[in-house]
């Protein structure tokens, strides 16, 4: 008997011992090059790639809010390889029927880093702070266009609670999320709602300007920034991104992914590049991160549910 349970644990083992030899670890991003998203997964893979040892490869799937990548990397097979830049959109999409099941179809593994979603305008806009928009939009209804990352997506949710909170309608334009800066510098919208990594560049262009954060206190990296409390508007909707692999995964190849991403997020390349982009390393590990997702998830479904987003079943 005991040389059975011996045999039966050999190739875990093995399986342990082999990660992450038998080739690249591939990242699906879930929204195409350009995008904060795809910008801070390429920060992550270099660092992972020392850590490990192996490639860590980034493969754009972008569509439907993130439902695309989502469902592609839930049918791979459970053995690590097949990696997800998860974030708030696991909840935002399935909620708002984009995604035909929730979070609990992947294992978490590792939280990254926050970003605060910003309301921007371009440089020359007559909008100097969040007030000044809204008051344009209160005077004409639906006249004031804002451009986001495309229905079911955290910068949508963020919008459509913005404009609860302040009590106007907005002329919403969904985009894919590589157009929405292109659009907003293009003059085809009067602001966006959206990530400050895809904006890190034409903000230090004085090409435009951000006039709020939607989240509960100022960022450290934006710190001239005010948030729309400040400016009289209650809406917080801090963005999380992180690492989530398809449920199923052995603990020991989670355990070996998580400390790979706590060296990558610790280390002093990482913490550069982050400042540059203007987002917040913020590593948590996969309980803690799992716990996190399972808090947001119920925060969001009642949240989408107030400003009439969420799907009803």
């Amino acid at each position: 008997m005991r040389k059975l349970l011996l045999l039966l644990l050999i190739p875990l083992s093995v399986q342990a011992q082999d990660f992450p030899h038998k080739g690249p670890l591939e990242i699906t991003c879930l929204f195409p090059a350009g995008s904060s998203a795809d910008v801070t997964a390429r920060m992550l893979a270099d660092g992972m790639s020392k850590a490990l040892g192996q490639r860590v490869l980034v493969v754009n799937r972008p569509g439907a809010g993130g439902a695309i990548g989502y469902k592609y990397v839930a049918a791979q097979k459970p053995d690590g390889y097949a990696l997800v830049w998860n974030s708030n959109s696991i909840s935002t999409t399935f909620h708002s029927g984009q995604l035909p099941f929730d979070y609990r179809e992947f294992d978490a593994v590792a939280r990254v880093l926050v970003e605060s979603v910003v309301v921007a305008v371009r440089a020359e806009s007559p909008y100097k702070t969040l007030g000044d928009l809204v008051a344009d939009a209160k005077k004409r209804p639906k006249g004031v266009s804002v451009g986001h990352s495309g229905v079911g997506s955290h910068t949508h949710i963020s919008l459509a609670a913005l404009a609860f909170a302040a009590g106007i309608e907005v002329n919403e334009i969904p985009f894919g999320a590589a157009q929405v800066v292109p659009s907003l510098l293009g003059g085809h919208v009067d602001a966006v709602v959206q990530f400050p990594a895809a904006l890190a560049g034409p903000v230090k262009q004085h090409q435009a300007r951000f006039i709020a954060a939607l989240i509960p206190a100022r960022d450290p990296a934006l710190p001239d920034v005010p948030t729309a409390r400040e400016q009289g508007f209650d809406v917080t909707l801090e963005g999380w991104r992180g690492i989530a692999v398809p449920k199923g995964v052995s603990r020991q190849t989670v355990y070996a992914i998580e400390n790979a991403i706590r060296a990558a997020v610790e280390s002093p390349e990482f913490q550069k590049a982050s400042e540059n982009v203007g987002v917040r390393p913020a590593f948590l590990d996969a309980a803690a991160f799992s716990s996190l997702i399972a808090r947001d998830d119920a925060e969001l479904s009642r949240l989408m549910q107030l400003i009439g987003l969420k799907k009803q079943p």
